[in-house]
């Protein structure tokens, strides 16, 4: 059922890339005081993101001149600015965790043959078998975007990452960016169900994205632990410590996920039937890194 915020909801809005920047100078790689995993589970999204969101600018790219309504055709234009910057901006945590000794180079590198050698285009395929392979890696855009709106609206609405005293820009980065996945989560649908209106293809694709997108979180914290040179080797991420932080409120649970996942699984699902996108408006407001791109 729809939230009752929603109802009034403005619904989505022009999409435009907001030109963004942050000062990482003296960011700490714990910067959840007194907890490194936890910061480390959620610096997970600097080892995805960039190669995931050049990925799906690359398929959108592809799939523009397959778009026969302007209104969604205008729509993936502005989900592909967003997307570019926001790859941009979580290269720069990147830069800056190696510049305090955090290598994460090898994990990279694997993100970089995924993206580009396992899901990259293949190369003279006819037009039929092009189009087939776009509207595949279109579902599974879909897919995870479906995920990236819900962490987006979870960071959105935790109010304990500010009370254990997160660092202040990198929550703005995390907020920042969420509020613009809740802001554009219907676009990735939309292109879709414009290419391929059935049923089995976008369940296909949540199966096998789901499960993939779990496993690599749960590998590049493990490895983000053990790359931090501030941090004995005894310590490690595990799945008890990850339960523990989301009842402390600093995580999203593994249920609330799941049942998000369930819910794009039903046949009448559209992502405007969660989250809000007057919360996320009303971040990209008050966000000191948008509100400099903005002046």
């Amino acid at each position: 059922m729809t939230p009752p915020h929603d109802r009034v909801d403005p619904g989505q809005l022009v999409l435009q890339p907001r030109d963004v920047h942050f000062d990482w100078t003296g960011l700490p790689l714990a910067w959840i005081p007194g907890d490194p995993v936890t910061s480390h589970v959620i610096n997970v999204l600097h080892l995805l993101l960039p190669e995931g969101e050049r990925w799906f600018v690359t398929v959108f790219k592809r799939a523009l001149p397959l778009i026969s309504d302007e209104a969604l055709r205008e729509d993936v234009l502005g989900f592909i600015g967003q997307e570019t910057i926001h790859a941009q901006a979580h290269q720069g945590v990147l830069d800056y965790f190696a510049s305090r000794g955090l290598d994460p180079g090898r994990y990279v590198r694997q993100m970089e043959w995924l993206f580009r050698r396992v899901l990259g285009e293949r190369e003279g395929l006819p037009a039929a078998q092009r189009r087939e392979q776009i509207a595949e890696h279109v579902a599974q855009v879909a897919a995870i975007e479906h995920f990236t709106a819900f962490l987006g609206d979870w960071v959105l609405h935790a109010p304990a990452l500010d009370r254990a005293g997160a660092h202040p820009v990198m929550l703005d980065l995390l907020r920042w960016h969420g509020a613009e996945e809740v802001e554009h989560r219907n676009v990735a649908f939309d292109l879709l169900v414009h290419l391929d209106p059935g049923y089995a293809r976008r369940i296909r694709a949540m199966i096998m994205a789901g499960p993939i997108l779990f496993y690599l979180w749960a590998r590049g914290a493990r490895f983000l632990v053990a790359a931090d040179p501030g941090l004995d080797s005894a310590v490690k991420a595990t799945w008890r410590g990850c339960a523990a932080a989301a009842r402390r409120g600093l995580l999203p649970s593994v249920p609330a996920t799941l049942r998000s996942a369930a819910l794009y699984l039903r046949r009448g699902y559209h992502p405007s039937q969660q989250f809000s996108t007057t919360d996320a408006v009303a971040y990209l407001g008050t966000s000191p890194a948008a509100r400099a791109a903005a002046r």
